[in-house]
């Protein structure tokens, strides 16, 4: 049995980086499994709760005000032309992805909650509270920064010491996971070893220390660690605005061009007739029986540029079925974008 520890900074950088999602799927499948019991000390819980809200959001509005700098940098300077629009094209796709990667993040958010509320629940005792206090008073890691108050990662150490302590038991080993190098890796040399205030806690193989959550998962189940990393290789990545308006174009257009040939085959068969402008504006102007002749030719050089632009094997016809794919990817992709369902005017 591997207990694990896992301080909040892992869980908030696994919200923030997708690398890190699949490590997150292993994770619960070995705590389901009973490989792993996750140790959570109230805090971790607090300090989650009290931040999740900032990750979420911070991806999504910071790199939307960076690209917004970048693209404004990017129409000041002199440069080719061409070159210019692509970039700040390629700037606008990422823009537009940005909504999709905080909800992303919000989708893992939820899952790492629902995996801390399954752990076990540790309390702090009154003992760990007051040992994490004498390490602040004797200016011991994770308390020897100056100006810095660094109590909850005190309490935060102490309360693993004391599961590994009180739960101690034959085949039973432990792991304290922290991304928080700064107050407890060592100060110089190698940051994956714990600070020397803390390294006679730590051991090779009883008690283990971890700057990484997919090493020390590597530690338990290397297989599984590889599989999973080669699974999550293959991600879908979102389409970008001009893939989406490039995609609406030519639905467009195929809309377009087969109600003009419908219009065709009722001219064709007497349903509509073609008149002068001057015999239209004498009759009932929105008579659905008539057409003017020389909006009709207009049309048909339209058509004839459609034919040239999407090729006439695009250009249907469809049945049933396919028509209606036709009209339900336009509504889609226009509603994606922010219109109303329905909307099928070309």
């Amino acid at each position: 049995m591997f207990n694990l520890l896992i301080d909040t900074s892992v869980w908030l950088d696994m919200a923030a980086n997708p690398k890190l999602t699949p490590m997150l799927s292993l994770l619960r499948e070995l705590i389901k499994e009973g490989t792993v019991k996750l140790l959570v000390p109230r805090l971790v819980i607090a300090e989650f709760q009290k931040n999740r809200e900032r990750v979420a959001k911070a991806s999504t509005k910071s790199l939307s005000s960076h690209f917004q700098q970048v693209k404004d940098a990017i129409r000041k300077v002199d440069g080719n032309a061409r070159q210019k629009d692509k970039v700040i094209t390629y700037l606008t796709d990422l823009n537009h992805r940005i909504p999709l990667l905080g909800s992303a993040a919000e989708g893992v958010l939820d899952e790492i909650e629902a995996v801390l509320n399954a752990g076990s629940l540790i309390e702090a005792s009154d003992e760990v509270r007051l040992r994490a206090a004498d390490r602040a008073l004797e200016r011991k890691a994770p308390c020897h920064h100056d100006n810095k108050n660094s109590m909850a990662d005190a309490v935060l150490i102490e309360t693993y010491l004391e599961c590994m302590r009180t739960m101690d038991a034959p085949r039973h080993r432990f792991a304290f996971i922290t991304h928080n190098k700064s107050d407890f890796s060592a100060e110089t040399g190698n940051q994956k070893l714990p600070h020397h205030d803390l390294c006679g806690s730590f051991t090779k193989v009883k008690s283990m220390y971890f700057i990484n959550l997919t090493e020390c998962l590597s530690r338990i189940t290397p297989e599984r660690v590889m599989d999973s990393m080669v699974e999550y290789e293959w991600n879908m990545e979102s389409r970008g605005l001009s893939e989406l308006l490039g995609a609406i174009h030519v639905i467009e257009q195929q809309v377009w061009y087969n109600r003009h040939k419908y219009r065709e085959h009722l001219i064709e068969t007497g349903q509509i007739k073609i008149v002068s402008r001057a015999v239209w504006e004498k009759g009932e102007q929105n008579n659905q029986g008539e057409i003017i002749d020389e909006i009709w030719m207009g049309a048909q050089s339209a058509a004839k540029a459609v034919e040239r632009e999407i090729g006439s094997a695009n250009l249907g016809p469809w049945d049933d079925f396919g028509w209606g794919m036709v009209n339900g990817k336009l509504s889609a992709l226009r509603w994606v974008l922010g219109d109303e369902w329905d909307m099928l005017d070309t």
